[in-house]
């Protein structure tokens, strides 16, 4: 990967980038491990920068099933997010959601979405080891939010990851890769296709 400047510069780059195409149909994959920051970075950059309002998200939409206990609605959660963006494509809105790219589900949907004529961007938090995104979750549990087990959260960074650099960087139209473990994503490498 090609090492750039550090700063809000970067971020500044990627939204120049970003907005290559804006009035084009677009699906905005924003990925990483548990504890990268996708939540928090797609609330400050899809309205204003991506110009994309609609935000689809497994762990809000188990926080509105079970207000309480979000762990126990995860799987119908994800069940009716994968129903979300179906329906997304239906009706040829744009859209974002989050992922940590741990499975390969997304990816035998991409050209489909492709062919139904949408760019899809793939913008990827990652963290420079594993043991932050362990801390970092656990430090949301102590602030009130949702817990995944450490072993799940293990799998899934090098998973995500994994998945990331050998296959859905090379399907979707354009990425980003950010390293996310400081206090502001830095932008670290780019492709258009």
């Amino acid at each position: 990967m090609r090492p750039r400047s550090s700063g809000w510069q970067l971020v500044q780059q990627s939204i120049k980038w970003l907005k290559h195409g804006l009035n084009l149909k677009k699906i905005i994959i924003i990925a990483g491990p548990n504890g990268a920051g996708k939540t928090t970075f797609a609330h400050d950059f899809l309205p204003a920068e991506a110009q994309t309002l609609r935000f689809i998200n497994a762990d809000l939409i188990a926080a509105g099933l079970a207000p309480f206990n979000p762990e126990t609605a995860s799987f119908k959660a994800g069940r009716l997010m994968l129903e979300e963006i179906d329906e997304c494509v239906d009706a040829g809105h744009s859209f974002a959601f989050e992922t940590t790219l741990s499975g390969l589900t997304y990816l035998k949907k991409i050209p489909l979405w492709q062919t139904h004529g949408y760019q899809v961007k793939l913008w990827f938090l990652s963290l420079a080891n594993v043991e932050i995104a362990v801390s970092r979750v656990a430090r949301r549990v102590l602030q009130g939010g949702h817990n995944i087990p450490e072993d799940v959260i293990r799998r899934r960074f090098k998973a995500g990851l994994a998945n990331f650099n050998e296959r859905y960087s090379k399907a979707v139209d354009s990425w980003a890769f950010y390293d996310s473990s400081g206090m502001h994503p830095k932008l670290i490498d780019w492709s258009n296709k």
